[in-house]
């Protein structure tokens, strides 16, 4: 068993080794971490991943997904050093962002 919270710490600074800026990752696997200990667990299941990446329940679905990817990033690194990590497949929560229908501009007549 290894401590999450440091494995989050030796994530992070993996990834900005690499160039990663991870803006909002320290403050989302922090909160992970904290769901996970609150919830008496000391490895990170898929079921786990989905019900804190699910939160808070009126959020916009496209949200959901990326927490489930900034969890499924850190589980392919976690399952390196621990091979009961289980990783969330891809796809579980699919991203459904709406893009609004693109206005084609017209070029102004000239007044006559």
């Amino acid at each position: 068993m290894i401590c999450l919270a440091q494995a989050v710490d030796d994530y992070l600074g993996l990834r900005r080794s690499l160039g990663f800026k991870l803006e909002c990752h320290p403050r989302l696997l922090a909160d992970f971490v904290g769901y996970l200990q609150d919830a008496g667990a000391t490895t990170l299941t898929t079921v786990l991943a989905v019900s804190w990446a699910c939160q808070p329940p009126d959020c916009d679905p496209a949200w959901w997904s990326r927490r489930l990817g900034i969890v499924r990033s850190f589980a392919r690194h976690l399952r390196a050093f621990d091979p009961d990590t289980e990783v969330p497949p891809a796809g579980l929560l699919p991203r459904r962002s709406y893009r609004p229908t693109p206005y084609l501009y017209q070029p102004r007549r000239s007044p006559r």
